[in-house]
């Protein structure tokens, strides 16, 4: 009789997972759908927000200004390539310069 328990309350939790999971589908669909009004940076109620938008600024965060202030359009997440042997002298240098790792030396001495 447990088993049968079991059985139907995990049937129940996965129908309303998989209903869940198709009325966010829909709900994505139609949110990439829907265009929504362009702001520039400095905020302002250009889009019609009423109260609430002319009184709220767009501030993006300091990572995505560049020196200037202005707005950066490159990616931020730039990844090189290096060689196994320059990341382990890497490595090695940040462990031998760790608070950590110098106790360990004056301990032995």
């Amino acid at each position: 009789m447990l088993h049968l328990l079991y059985i139907l309350a995990f049937t129940i939790l996965a129908v309303v997972a998989v209903a869940n999971l198709i009325r966010n589908l829909i709900m994505f669909s139609f949110d990439r759908e829907r265009s929504y009004p362009t702001r520039n940076y400095q905020g302002g109620n250009q889009g019609g927000f009423g109260y609430l938008g002319a009184n709220r600024q767009f501030t993006p965060h300091p990572e995505l200004l560049d020196n200037t202030g202005k707005l950066i359009k490159e990616p931020l997440l730039v990844m090189r390539s290096i060689n196994v042997e320059d990341a382990r002298q890497q490595l090695d240098a940040i462990y031998e310069s760790s608070p950590g790792r110098k106790s360990e030396n004056s301990e032995e001495a």
